[in-house]
């Protein structure tokens, strides 16, 4: 599992882009050089993730910028097609970053693949937040309760960190 000092193996994110198209899109392309707020869900769409967890982002996005972030993404193992949708229904289409990890290839290699095929939804990302330097965790968060809270990963506590 990814800690604190951990420089984010490779991977690929599919972003679906305003024409339609597709990007496949590397993390060191994603993160080198830049400020990033990694928020990782268990879908798109899903209560806490859509009516809770990611709306604090949208709404912290300057309070966030302020404090040196240069972009927020948020990562789940939904295909990119779910990922523009859910952007687009949250309003978070030119302010937040939506990275489609369909195979899981990304959660897996940073450790935080979680099983929840007894709930029938398959295997999804850990609830978590992060802050990336150029590629390097800085601050990791996870909740107390697994992927039911937001208290430790949301914008709030994000916030709170960055002094």
């Amino acid at each position: 599992m990814i800690k604190v000092g951990d420089r984010l193996p490779e991977g690929v994110f599919r972003v679906k882009n305003e024409d339609g198209s597709t990007t496949d899109l590397t993390s060191a392309d994603y993160f080198t050089g830049r400020t990033v707020v990694l928020v990782g869900v268990p879908g798109a769409f899903t209560s806490t993730c859509h009516k809770a967890h990611v709306p604090q982002y949208i709404a912290d996005l300057a309070a966030l910028r302020a404090k040196g972030v240069d972009a927020i993404a948020v990562l789940t193992t939904n295909d990119h097609h779910v990922m523009k949708a859910w952007s687009e229904a949250l309003g978070a289409d030119g302010k937040i970053d939506f990275l489609a990890d369909g195979l899981g290839d990304f959660t897996r290699a940073i450790g935080l693949e979680v099983d929840m095929i007894p709930g029938r939804l398959g295997k999804r990302c850990k609830r978590f937040s992060a802050l990336v330097e150029d590629g390097v965790v800085k601050v990791l968060n996870f909740e107390p309760d697994g992927a039911k809270g937001i208290s430790a990963t949301g914008a709030a506590a994000m916030i709170e960190a960055l002094h």
